[in-house]
């Protein structure tokens, strides 16, 4: 074994861990060091027995271990205790050594540490890890941002631990500057929140409307994975479906529907305000786990507010049918407005993120890694300066083939009082980009009659503002601010 560390990592909890095991195995020397120093012990004498591990037990003796330029890298819980471990860090590292952030941090709290790092002559990454457990151990897709001069010193090793496409591409590449690598990481959880959510609701109308058991939905979902909706999310529903309690009743039916998260998806629903994009089928996503959260409360609700209950009577594998379309739309849409969140935040942080490498990098590994994601390469290889990617004319032939079984979806759980919230914004979104005309000239008229915030006319060049004293009492001023 060598004597001094390739890489060293700390924080030994199962994803850190798994992520080390990865390392060595692509033939990599790995420091180890966790706060709670029982934990290298174990490791060291338990799953990494006998192999290219260097565990220390300070702070100290780690980054001792380490080759020049050092590479040190966090997997702790995200916000306070990444700053903490920065500050112990600094003062033992030097000019050129590497700082890299691999939990779920928030992408301004990446921006603001790395250049606090570059200030004191080193680097710093910010490197978002999707897979799970598994994914980090097998092979994760990583999106690393931060300080460029930081990449070619990791990037063996990033590349050589991620996943792989068929052709043996590495789904890991370099993001952006600052905090670009975990905004592109918040997306890709913010789409994962939006995929999530619409294949319960699909189960949850295949269940309510057609009373179909879990293993005839296990069924369905395995025939959905061989087609357009090929893709992991998929495929572990169908895997859910068919797994059994003790007493042999289907497992999912006994567990309690309260949903819990970890804050990237309000983060990305966050940005979106931030940002001006309407992320529709993401906040909705996000708003039904903190209905599902509301469990009490809804108990009490289904007892004293009366409304339909489902009664489906029309053709049954129609309708299985039709939610196959459904969800297939409406995943388009999750990723056209998550790409559209990205692209503004490129417009706004000065980054120049590659939309089709993106894609790429989600291709293996990751949680939402789909058959489509190389429908997304190509539809940006054709036109760079794609604008959205239902504009794309095979996203936009796909839409228009699942259109009406879309609507019939929606319908059909609006008349059965079934909620399908993300589905239902997936499709209002829809069908208001593809409106010339919104009723957002009356919302300006109500703006400007009671807040004098003005308006702009159709028979006027655009940035020419208008107002107009709508009461008689309001004579010729206006407010200075108009925001579009």
């Amino acid at each position: 074994m060598k004597n001094k560390a390739d890489i060293g990592l700390i924080g030994l909890a199962v994803m850190g861990e798994n992520l080390v095991l990865n390392m060595e195995s692509k033939g990599f020397t790995v420091a180890v060091y966790n706060r709670t120093v029982e934990k290298v012990e174990k490791f060291i004498n338990g799953r990494g027995k006998g192999k290219n591990f260097i565990g220390a037990n300070s702070i100290e003796s780690f980054v001792a271990s380490l080759e020049r330029p050092r590479k040190a890298m966090l997997m702790v819980k995200a916000g306070q205790p990444v700053d903490d471990f920065i500050e112990k860090l600094i003062p033992l590292l030097e000019p050129g050594d590497v700082i890299i952030d691999g939990g779920n941090s928030y992408f301004k709290d990446t921006a603001r540490r790395t250049a606090y790092v570059e200030s004191k002559g080193l680097l710093y990454i910010g490197t978002g890890v999707s897979g799970g457990e598994e994914g980090a151990l097998r092979g994760p897709s990583m999106m690393p941002g931060g300080s460029p001069k930081a990449w070619p010193l990791v990037k063996d090793i990033f590349q050589s631990i991620s996943a792989k496409v068929s052709d043996g591409t590495p789904c890991c590449n370099w993001v952006g500057e600052g905090g670009a690598g975990h905004f592109v990481k918040m997306v890709h959880n913010g789409i994962e929140y939006g995929d999530i959510q619409i294949i319960c609701e699909a189960y949850f109308l295949m269940k309510q409307l057609l009373g179909l058991t879990a293993d005839e939905q296990h069924e369905v979902f395995s025939k959905w994975n061989k087609g357009i909706l090929d893709s992991y999310l998929i495929k572990i529903t169908s895997d859910i479906m068919s797994y059994k309690d003790a007493d042999g009743s289907p497992l999912v039916e006994n567990i309690l529907d309260t949903a819990g998260q970890k804050g990237t998806g309000k983060w990305t629903a966050i940005s979106s305000l931030d940002l001006g994009i309407p992320l529709t089928l993401i906040g909705e996503s996000v708003y039904s786990r903190c209905l599902s959260a509301q469990k009490e409360l809804r108990v009490t609700a289904s007892g004293i507010l009366k409304g339909k209950k489902p009664d489906f009577k029309g053709d049954k594998q129609q309708l299985i049918n039709d939610v196959e379309q459904a969800l297939y739309a409406a995943k388009i849409v999750s990723y056209a407005q998550g790409y559209d969140l990205m692209m503004q935040a490129a417009k706004e942080y000065g980054w120049k993120l590659d939309y089709g490498g993106i894609a790429m990098l989600w291709r293996e590994g990751c949680i939402i890694r789909s058959r489509f994601l190389g429908d997304i390469k190509n539809a940006f290889d054709k036109n760079p300066e794609l604008q959205n990617l239902l504009l794309d004319d095979f996203f936009c032939k796909a839409v228009k083939d699942a259109d009406a079984g879309w609507r019939r979806v929606c319908a059909a759980a609006i008349e059965n009082g079934v909620a399908a919230p993300a589905l239902t914004a997936a499709l209002s979104y829809y069908d208001g980009l593809r409106s010339s005309v919104l009723p957002a000239n009356l919302l300006q008229a109500q703006r400007d009659y009671f807040g004098a915030h003005q308006y702009e006319r159709v028979d006027s060049p655009r940035g020419q503002f208008f107002h107009t004293d709508w009461g008689g009492l309001g004579g010729d001023v206006a407010s200075t601010t108009y925001q579009v």
